[in-house]
């Protein structure tokens, strides 16, 4: 565990089966406050499965999930995130026929009650992911870029203290990666802890604290980056041979 802080979330022993799948096979993992974790591993190694079950949308088969000591399995999506825990979809769907303004407003009306308060969220927040100039526009005319930090501004909305941040880097080019691995930064500065899922290798060394690996349901391996990116397990489930860190950015501290 990292010295970021008290535990935020724990996930203790979680196991989902689809029909004769075994998606998770007793997972156990811990985010502190103010700590940014990577998950990796192939293709279903059941990952987005374990957002499902962190975040409300599946119902775990067996074991616990708990956010700030409390457990919250069995909670519906939208307590988890009363709670304080907020999420993205590997697959945007943004509401086509709103704003990009009116998209988040919607989701800060979790927090406030007042159309005019959310509003005045609403533009904050489309400032900070730097989307201020297209508020007005229709979240339908928006690119994949910006539908990614469209997605992150709905989920900053809610106010969470850990985000899950599923493949938010996924079809982006360098420059837009590069952008948004600015934006998670300033995100976590503000005091917000991450889980992210994502396959851009150069992004996960340069922002996480510790990366888990999941393969075949299990998690594989812990431990800082530069640990696992020379695992020979990791190696062999994930990376391959030919991986060759590259250099990046030093991470947060």
């Amino acid at each position: 565990m990292s010295a970021a802080g008290a535990v935020l979330l724990e996930a203790v022993d979680v196991r989902k089966r689809f029909g004769g799948v075994q998606a998770l096979a007793g997972v156990t993992l811990a985010v502190a406050a103010r700590e940014i974790v990577g998950l990796i591993g192939p293709n279903g190694a059941g990952k987005t499965t374990l957002f499902h079950v962190l975040s409300g949308f599946a119902a775990p088969d067996g074991g616990e999930v708990r956010l700030e000591g409390r457990p919250t399995t069995g909670l519906p999506p939208h307590e988890i995130c009363r709670r304080g825990l907020a999420r993205t979809f590997q697959i945007v769907r943004p509401f086509r026929g709103l704003s990009v303004l009116e998209n988040v407003r919607v989701a800060a009306l979790v927090r406030v009650s007042r159309a005019a308060v959310a509003t005045r969220r609403a533009r904050e927040i489309l400032a900070r992911v730097e989307l201020a100039d297209r508020a007005e526009q229709p979240a339908a005319a928006l690119t994949l870029g910006d539908r990614k930090r469209l997605e992150l501004a709905r989920a900053l909305a809610t106010e969470p203290r850990l985000l899950l941040l599923d493949e938010v880097m996924a079809g982006l080019t360098p420059v837009e990666t590069d952008r948004m691995v600015a934006l998670v930064r300033r995100i976590h500065a503000d005091g917000v802890a991450i889980l992210l899922i994502e396959h851009v290798m150069r992004a996960v060394m340069a922002l996480s604290h510790r990366v888990l690996v999941l393969s075949q349901g299990q998690v594989i391996a812990e431990g800082p980056p530069a640990a696992i990116a020379g695992d020979p397990r990791v190696i062999a489930a994930y990376l391959g041979e030919a991986y060759v860190p590259e250099a990046p950015e030093p991470g947060p501290c």
